[in-house]
């Protein structure tokens, strides 16, 4: 051992970092020992590239004293042959090299083995190398003379900086599988979406389709009941004519019977005018306009009854696109509706506004009210607590202000009265 400490003393008398080691090598020669020994498994892994043995064995000695697994090699063939084998986490070259200088080592580890980090040892502190070593791919470089401990810093620092960067290539990569993932589970949530739509359109139009025949079937079982009740009577009507001898008798019962018909007739034209039918009478029509007409057709009835009007047009707006016809018969639906609520008197309200975007129109009467148990049903075809009529007009007014995407509603309170609340949009282009 006196002998090699000579030696290396020596050899590197010019160098201040190489004394250095070597007064390392000979006050640590237990640990270093030590470190030689030890299982390389979990160790942080360097290779040391160098065609000076000392210089080689030396820097060696000094990583394995500090735990890492260190490999050895005199040429950069060796170390591109050791790099290969063992993947490195980085690489110490010395610049100056026979055969393949470190310059072309570095350029060759990091074209084939990107994750090995290179750092270059240098005796020229010549900027433009610099420069170059940098382009090349050298993680750092370090100009010779140099302390130990100046270098193991540099290690130490590129290490962190290789783990921060292969965590962040890591992370590049995991993020481009979730974002496909995530492609992939659009690509299915939209397939599922349309899939979910289309049967959602079907099973709507089944809805649409059973309604509407519920609708028929129960449209066909109310025109059936309330024909079948004249039609008994007349049957009824004719046997007594064909049995009775008294002209007189006789005339009464065709009379009864001309009633009759003329009771089915009106049933029948109910009927039709809860059909809805295609409006070809389109024009701007003033709602306010409309209410006068519809009540100047009760004004008699009104006297007769003693029901006074109160009319109140807090706000006309403006003229709408529909058929006048149509938005007539709403109104005179309503106004029969409260006139013979109030046989002995009362007060029919009209009260017309417009509400933003919409005209509201409410029709309240002063009658014995609606019970509570049949004011969900007052707009079912046919239904009635009325001795005489179809049922069928307030079912034509629901369907006349849907027809204009309107709704229609009614509050009623037994012994108080009742309120029929009316609101058909208007189009932006005219609204104010």
């Amino acid at each position: 051992m006196g002998k090699l400490k000579r030696q290396l003393y020596a050899a590197f008398s010019v160098c201040k970092a190489d004394r250095e080691l070597v007064t390392l090598m000979m006050n640590d020669e237990q640990t270093i020992t030590r470190a030689e020994c030890a299982a390389s498994s979990g160790k942080r892994s360097i290779l040391i590239v160098d065609d000076e043995m000392i210089n080689l064995d030396l820097t060696a000695r000094v990583f394995r004293n500090r735990g890492f697994r260190v490999l050895t090699a005199a040429n950069a063939l060796d170390a591109l042959v050791l790099v290969k084998e063992n993947n490195p986490e980085i690489a110490v070259l010395d610049y100056m090299m026979p055969e393949m200088n470190g310059f072309s080592a570095l350029t060759e580890i990091k074209q084939q083995f990107p994750d090995t980090y290179v750092i270059i040892l240098t005796g020229r502190g010549s900027e433009r190398i610099a420069v170059e070593l940098m382009k090349a791919g050298a993680s750092d470089y370090i100009v010779k003379p140099f302390l130990n401990q100046d270098l193991v810093e540099r290690v130490e620092k590129v290490l962190k900086v290789r783990e921060i960067e292969i965590r962040n290539r890591e992370l590049l990569v995991e993020r481009d599988r979730l974002v496909g993932e995530i492609a992939t589970w659009n690509r299915e949530l939209e397939e599922r979406v349309r899939e979910k739509t289309n049967e959602l359109q079907r099973v709507q139009g089944e809805i649409i389709q059973a309604e509407k025949m519920s609708t028929l079937g129960y449209l066909s079982a109310g025109m059936a009941h309330e024909i079948r009740n004249p039609l008994n009577s007349i049957g009824l009507y004719v046997q007594l004519v064909k049995g009775c001898p008294d002209e007189t008798e006789r005339l009464e019962c065709l009379e009864k019977i001309e009633q009759e018909i003329k009771r089915i007739d009106g049933i029948l034209r109910k009927l039709m005018d809860a059909v809805k039918r295609p409006r070809f009478h389109l024009r701007q029509v003033s709602i306010n306009e409309v209410i006068d007409s519809a009540i100047e057709l009760f004004r008699s009835r009104m006297e007769m009854h003693r029901v006074r009007l109160d009319r109140e047009y807090r706000k006309i707006p403006p003229p709408i696109q529909a058929d006048p016809l149509e938005l007539e018969q709403i109104f005179t639906n309503l106004f029969v509706n409260s006139i013979e609520e109030m046989t002995d008197g009362g007060v029919l309200g009209v009260m017309l506004e417009q509400d933003d975007d919409k005209i509201v129109v409410r029709v309240s009467d002063t009658g014995k009210g609606i019970p509570r148990e049949n004011v969900s049903k007052v707009f079912d075809p046919f239904f009635t607590t009325k001795t005489s009529g179809t049922g069928l007009g307030l079912s034509v007014v629901l369907r006349i202000v849907r027809t204009y995407n309107g709704k229609i509603e009614v509050e009623s309170e037994e012994g108080k009265g009742t309120v029929f609340t009316v609101s058909l949009p208007i189009p932006s282009a005219t609204a104010n």
